[in-house]
């Protein structure tokens, strides 16, 4: 593998993920920014945050660049304030929605967006020629520090998008113990709902265990039992949104971007009548989308394919099943804050519950298996006999059903998705693809 995958540098903090690979990371990235140039620096709530921030300071103000850190805060805040404070570029220091043990760098451009493929591989290259030099003590790049004061923008910005917009609900609000901590609460209180918050402590041990938008159950256990609204779960780094309704149903990525598409398409907003999304989202969401006469365009999986489709075409309403949703119209990257007040808005000038805004897609059955695979092996199509078997799946399941298999960008897993209307054929389908999998590896290790 690559040392940049679908969302940066990411592995277990000072094991794969270390002090000096993080500093080699920035000096590569200094000399690709020129000096004289400015980085901001934010990081989650991981216990590895400041041991990283502060290899990557060291790195970059060794390599003649100005570095400014604004701490704890969502990646979305990060991408929000590198324009607004001058800077060239920007570093996230988080993993999203990966353990505690896991830590990652995401490069941003002076827009907030992830830096460009072509970039990052001259950033590797450099990394792994170890050619860097040291300025003189003239231009060593100075560090300025705006933890307490850089998120102010940020709050305020959304807080001004949503003013007098957002319904006065009872909404169950799942921080995950990570960065949304130090925004969603705040701006959701100032804008008049009733927040109850859980997983609230900034306690980077605990970072996406067992809550947040990559386990919810939690929040729907509370939802029902407080008769709550609904809830709202963000990630590690708070750039996914995860919701539940007041029947305690699960509404995904897919689910929203219905909800926020249809709302557009009514007010004359979606350009062109058409949402971009990944490979991965549920044929569901498609064949809901067609009713209302809304074009889904797929990509490969990552925000960052879905970004890039959207500025090619002028899009306005992109995202993943997994809860990254891109409101172009307002901010460059996947705000899970944003998100949802988008949502919450949606809800109040319907004048409908979340349920019943998403009652219309049906969602198909999805199984998704996740085999651990060595990191040198990349292309699941050498697999012995697996090609064969994807075509033999897709042909039983037709129009109503889909195979998919990738390489995960950010752990070593293949992962494999059978998708049709009937779960116990695409679960016998699922199987049988495992198997061939792992029988693979198990030859390759004998």
């Amino acid at each position: 593998m690559s040392l940049f995958g679908t969302d940066g540098a990411r592995g277990i903090a000072n094991v794969d993920l270390t002090i000096d690979l993080a500093t080699k990371i920035a000096r590569a990235a200094a000399k690709s920014l020129g000096s004289g140039a400015r980085v901001l620096i934010g990081r989650d709530t991981r216990i590895s945050g400041p041991m990283l921030e502060a290899a990557l300071t060291a790195g970059f103000t060794a390599s003649g660049v100005d570095v400014l850190l604004v701490g704890m805060l969502p990646t979305p805040a990060l991408a929000y304030l590198i324009s607004k404070m001058d800077c060239q570029a920007g570093v996230m220091i988080s993993a999203s929605h990966n353990p505690p043990q896991y830590n990652g760098i995401k490069l941003l451009d002076h827009q907030g967006r992830k830096w460009p493929i072509e970039q990052e591989e001259l950033v590797e290259q450099m990394v792994l020629s170890g050619e860097f030099q040291a300025v003189g003590d003239s231009h060593i790049g100075r560090v300025f520090h705006y933890e307490t004061t850089a998120i102010g923008h940020y709050l305020r910005y959304l807080e001004s998008l949503f003013a007098g917009l957002i319904p006065e609900l009872h909404v169950g609000l799942d921080l995950g113990h990570g960065a949304a901590q130090a925004t969603a609460e705040r701006v959701l209180r100032n804008l008049g709902v009733h927040v109850h918050p859980l997983f609230h402590e900034p306690e980077g041990s605990l970072i996406n265990v067992r809550c947040g938008a990559t386990d919810p159950s939690t929040l729907q256990d509370q939802v029902l039992l407080n008769r709550w609204d609904l809830g709202l779960a963000f990630d590690g780094d708070a750039d996914r949104l995860i919701a539940v309704d007041h029947t305690g149903h699960i509404v995904d990525g897919d689910e929203i971007l219905y909800v926020l598409a249809t709302g557009l398409k009514q007010q004359g907003l979606l350009a062109q009548n058409t949402v971009v999304a990944t490979v991965m989202s549920n044929l569901g969401l498609e064949r809901a989308l067609e009713k209302e006469g809304i074009v889904l365009e797929r990509t490969p999986v990552g925000d960052r394919w879905v970004a890039q489709r959207m500025r090619e075409q002028g899009f306005v309403l992109g995202g993943e099943q997994s809860g990254h949703v891109i409101l172009a119209q307002y901010a460059s990257t996947g705000d899970g804050l944003l998100t949802a007040l988008a949502l919450l808005a949606e809800i109040r000038r319907q004048n409908q519950s979340l349920a019943e805004l998403v009652e219309a897609v049906e969602r198909y059955p999805q199984i998704l298996r996740n085999v651990r695979i060595e990191k040198t092996v990349a292309e699941w199509e050498s697999i012995p006999g697996l090609v064969e078997l994807v075509k033999e799946a897709e042909h039983s399941l037709g129009r109503d059903g889909r195979v998919f298999i990738r390489p995960s960008g950010t752990e070593p897993l293949l992962r494999i998705m059978v998708e049709g209307r009937d779960l116990q054929e695409i679960t016998m389908w699922a199987d049988r693809l495992e198997s061939v999998v792992q029988h693979a590896l198990e030859s390759a290790k004998a």
